[in-house]
């Protein structure tokens, strides 16, 4: 159950708040900023290459890594390929998990690497064998771990990953699924990427960008209340419900997907991610089932309503941002949930650039599924 009057209590919110979640997407944009002076300190920005690689690899492990890859690979378009390396093992622990180049990568190919930990000695492992294989490597990794000391002696190129000052005073680390962990692993790359023209991310573009997670944490933060604070409204939606995140636009389902895995991650609770308009025969079915299993009698006036399953309704959620070619699905789908009785929730930027949209809708979804983390007594 939510306790939506701890939503409008921002000393009990910063109380409950062991791990510094509301703190990390506050800083967001200062994040962003960090990891810009990182990426020119390394080199990036000066670069010049003599052409685009023929294809792009990325690997790493968490939410964070996973949202990285699924972000590039929608921004990059269809400028190159864009392949993930998924990881092996057998079990999710940083001692366990190993990565594999496929059979064809080599000199022409570009190998990305994140992570939050820098400690994973397959990914130790896999900056060797791209070394060996003539592959240009490039690191997101904290300053002084073992992957980026790696990186050097395959003579890479590594960014150290941006902190904020408040983190080395830390007592319980910040989960990597949550807010702050995404921009600074993205934002070097996103740099990189606009140096050998895979993608327009612009210096001038990413201030933008931390210009906008500013504005969006003013709006969002503990002490703006519940009635004009979209992310605690949201919130407060959700609760109890099976949380439907249908996309629209090029970069919102990679969005939409990363508000499903840190649900689940940071809250515990389950949601769907869809792209319309295949999200309305894909999640149809769902407006009008019965989502608690039943077992029960409605019509049973004297059974014991302690031991009924607890009602989970399905919610919509709509991340909107520019239509592909101007084309919407969104009447339909507004149509489809107000034919099922199904609440519909609705999230669209405000104007500017696509990485100004994407991060705006990222930031509030964020601090959205904190407050669901901290109302909901989330172990996170």
């Amino acid at each position: 159950m939510l306790d939506e009057s701890l939503l409008d209590a921002p000393d009990a919110l910063t109380r409950a708040d062991r791990h510094g979640l509301l703190r990390a997407a506050a800083e967001a944009g200062a994040r962003v900023r960090t990891a810009l002076r990182h990426t020119a300190e390394a080199g990036v920005t000066a670069l010049n290459p003599e052409g685009r690689p023929r294809a792009v690899l990325i690997a790493g492990s968490g939410t964070a890594a996973a949202g990285v890859a699924e972000l590039i690979t929608a921004l990059a378009g269809t400028t190159a390929p864009v392949t993930r390396l998924h990881a092996t093992g057998v079990a999710p622990a940083a001692g366990a998990l190993r990565w594999t180049l496929p059979g064809w990568a080599g000199p022409v190919d570009l190998l990305l690497i994140v992570t939050t930990e820098g400690s994973e000695p397959g990914l130790a492992l896999l900056a060797e064998q791209a070394y060996r294989r003539g592959c240009t490597i490039v690191a997101v990794a904290p300053a002084g771990s073992p992957l980026s000391e790696t990186v050097d002696g395959s003579r890479g190129l590594l960014v150290p990953m941006a902190t904020t000052p408040s983190e080395q005073y830390d007592t319980e680390p910040t989960p990597a699924a949550g807010p702050g962990a995404l921009w600074a692993l993205l934002v070097p790359l996103l740099a990189l990427l606009d140096r050998v023209g895979l993608l327009t991310a612009p210096t001038e573009t990413l201030h933008l960008v931390a210009d906008r997670l500013d504005r969006t944490a003013e709006r969002c933060g503990p002490s703006i209340a519940t009635y004009s604070n979209p992310a605690k409204t949201l919130a407060a939606e959700l609760a109890d419900s099976l949380p439907l995140i249908w996309t629209e636009g090029i970069a919102t389902a990679p969005a939409g997907r990363r508000f499903a895995a840190v649900l689940a991650e940071l809250t515990g609770r389950p949601a769907l991610a869809a792209e319309l308009p295949e999200a309305l025969p894909a999640h149809a079915a769902l407006l009008s089932g019965d989502l608690t299993g039943g077992g029960t009698d409605p019509d049973d006036f004297f059974r014991d309503r302690v031991d009924d399953p607890q009602t989970l309704r399905p919610r919509i959620v709509l991340l909107r941002d520019r239509p592909a070619g101007g084309l919407t699905a969104a009447p339909a789908a507004r149509e489809l949930a107000l034919g099922h009785d199904t609440p519909l929730s609705e999230l669209e930027p405000d104007e500017g650039t696509e990485l100004e949209a994407l991060a705006e809708l990222i930031a509030v979804t964020d601090f959205a599924t904190v407050y669901l983390a901290l109302a909901g007594g989330a172990p996170a």
